[in-house]
């Protein structure tokens, strides 16, 4: 049985119940105009809600649920040769989806690019026992504190051979996005950079929200950029 509250609108699962949400009263996300409302796992699995898995291009499978729940997250599995890596969250998650993961060759840890994505991680890194990797400045923003999580700081974290957490901040103070080194380099953004169609510029969330992309800081020479904003 799994009745933790978790926000309708952004996602977010609580330790216990509360009045309010944090991440949606925050500026960079909303309430809406009908109030605050809840739910929790269980009633979501007993609703209309499936888990979505389908490929996003080589060595990414996307994982998300159907109908969309919440801003509409989504993950990615990064099939990395250091061993399947979890990008970003979301906040369904049953035992169909568990299963489908696994016969994917499961995963061995998980890194969120932001607040808005930490969802029901708690519940995904005990289910797969994982530990999940979380930037300290962003600690405030959990709303399940737990052992699985491993607080990061400075600005880079390395997991594995090719598998590299930078902290970028822009949309929070913690915003990360995950280099994976394979071929030529992928670079997994959230929407912590967000190139826009000239590709001369890039977006930055809630900074000025255009700035040039001319000479872009050397971490953001990675090849590919896999956007883990929902497409689906």
């Amino acid at each position: 049985m799994n009745v933790l509250p978790i926000c309708q609108t952004c996602g977010m699962q609580y330790a216990a119940p509360r009045s309010d949400c944090p991440i949606c009263t925050d500026e960079r996300q909303y309430v809406p105009v009908s109030g605050q409302q809840w739910t929790d796992l269980d009633t979501l699995r007993a609703s209309e809600y499936t888990g979505l898995v389908r490929e996003e291009g080589p060595g990414v499978i996307g994982v998300g649920c159907e109908p969309k729940f919440a801003i509409g997250q989504r993950a990615l599995l990064v099939k990395a040769a250091s061993g399947n890596f979890l990008w970003d969250c979301v906040a369904y998650l049953d035992d169909e989806l568990v299963a489908t993961i696994t016969a994917h060759g499961g995963i061995t840890g998980i890194a969120i690019s932001h607040p808005h994505y930490y969802t029901t991680v708690i519940d995904w890194a005990r289910t797969f026992d994982v530990p999940v990797y979380l930037h300290e400045k962003d600690r405030e923003w959990l709303g399940r504190p737990d052992p699985a999580v491993e607080w990061w700081s400075g600005e880079t974290k390395q997991l594995t051979e090719d598998l590299r957490l930078v902290n970028l901040g822009v949309h929070f103070a913690g915003g990360t996005v995950l280099h994976w080194s394979q071929g030529q380099g992928t670079l997994l953004s959230g929407d912590i950079v967000q190139v826009i169609p000239d590709r001369k510029f890039v977006a930055v969330p809630s900074r000025p929200k255009v700035g040039r992309a001319d000479q872009p800081p050397a971490e953001l020479h990675f090849g590919d950029r896999r956007d883990c904003r929902p497409a689906w």
